[in-house]
């Protein structure tokens, strides 16, 4: 028996799985990875006490769903952290058509999952449902990256911007043909734009840019928007229209009151008025900032704030100490995903952005949302561990 034991441990020790695993220890960026667990241990506190309403039923399940979702990440970081991105990036045009295949997936799986969008996937063999577009981030991020980085001594040329953009307008247009999710969406543009400025465009593009939306948007406020999408935004800017928050300011009224009604201190955990009774809408989601406001008070919605920075941060730091332009701009387009999704989603609980359904990253409940989060850090920690290219791949690549 001892013997069969020692020629385990001895093929464990020479295997594959085993040096990967020594190497990600070693090298993987661990100050990101225990950030992440620290922001997933205070969700996890967070949402004992947001989903402890009767309407929840038990909050025991959210929190298990979201422990697994946590353990499935970590492990999912460490396995992005162990894959060279140079092999992501030979294979550009394999990423382009799993995320085509992945949002294609909603047309016969695609669920609202009582959201009003059709951004779920929900398949009857599975027990939780999955938002493609955030799989989609991912992928977006490392094909952006290597186009940019195809053409990165000429990245502000006609052929370089236009060969950029359609790939974001592609992801763009398909994902809101199907879901009707803009806010999704619009992470792919904003994480578009983060990396373009990152990179190095020159700033007339940004400007030709925000001169084309300026031009279109008369065509799109008329012929293409919804009326309760024209409402979300005229909400923002007239007190006159649903004065008594009934309407389309409802939410923002619900949430303003949990934000503000916790004072400094808050009233404490599954102690707050709105969220112990269940009636502020998506408490343990979209405005689990809100909810956090009321029972922690401003000070744990600060130290909300200081641990998202920090995690942000530490992407950019890994990135600025990164010699190699594809690796920097993974880690600038993963803070950029980071920054929008923080600002949407505190802002549409403040009552300055329009209230379109994004999630506060690791602290809202969600599997998919946890998980893909995860694995875009696993990609920064990957940078981190190979800052640079092995040196017989040190060579100017052909533009593709």
């Amino acid at each position: 028996m001892g013997n069969w034991m020692q020629k385990i441990r001895r093929f464990w020790d020479r295997s594959f799985f085993c040096q990967e695993f020594s190497n990600f220890f070693r090298k993987g960026d661990m100050v990101l990875l225990v950030l992440c667990l620290a922001i997933s241990a205070f969700s996890c506190l967070v949402l004992a006490s947001v989903t402890g309403a009767e309407k929840f039923g038990s909050s025991s399940r959210y929190i298990i769903i979201q422990l697994l979702a946590t353990g499935l990440g970590v492990l999912v970081y460490a396995i992005m952290s162990s894959i060279d991105l140079e092999s992501f990036s030979e294979h550009r045009l394999a990423l382009t058509v799993f995320n085509l295949f992945l949002l294609a997936l909603l047309i016969p799986f695609g669920t609202d999952n009582n959201s009003g969008n059709r951004s779920w996937l929900s398949f009857p063999f599975l027990p939780f449902d999955i938002q493609p577009a955030e799989i989609c981030k991912i992928s977006f991020i490392l094909v952006l990256a290597s186009v940019m980085n195809s053409h990165q001594n000429r990245l502000s040329s006609v052929r370089s911007v236009t060969h950029a953009a359609f790939h974001m307008l592609l992801l763009v247009g398909i994902n809101i043909v199907l879901s009707k999710d803009a806010g999704v969406s619009l992470i792919f543009v904003f994480t578009f734009l983060g990396m373009a400025f990152a990179g190095g465009v020159k700033l007339l593009w940004f400007l030709a840019g925000g001169g084309l939306v300026a031009t279109a948007w008369p065509i799109l406020w008329n012929h293409v928007m919804d009326k309760y999408q024209k409402l979300r935004l005229q909400v923002l800017f007239d007190p006159s229209i649903d004065p008594q928050g009934i309407g389309v300011r409802y939410h923002t009224k619900l949430s303003l009151q949990s934000l503000t009604g916790g004072g400094m201190t808050g009233q404490g955990l599954f102690n707050g008025n709105r969220t112990q009774a269940g009636a502020l809408p998506a408490q343990h989601t979209d405005f689990i900032f809100s909810s956090i406001g009321e029972e922690l008070g401003y000070l744990g919605c600060a130290l909300v704030l200081i641990m998202l920075f920090l995690l942000v941060a530490r992407c950019i730091w890994v990135g600025v100490h990164t010699p190699d332009f594809m690796r920097r701009l993974v880690c600038f387009g993963a803070a950029a995903a980071l920054i929008f999704q923080i600002f949407i989603n505190v802002g549409m609980c403040i009552g300055i952005v329009p209230v379109i359904g994004l999630t506060l990253p690791l602290i809202s409940y969600g599997g998919s949302s946890v998980v893909t989060i995860y694995a875009m850090l696993g990609l920064v920690s990957g940078v981190h561990a190979r800052p640079s290219p092995r040196s017989h791949e040190r060579y100017i690549q052909p533009p593709r």
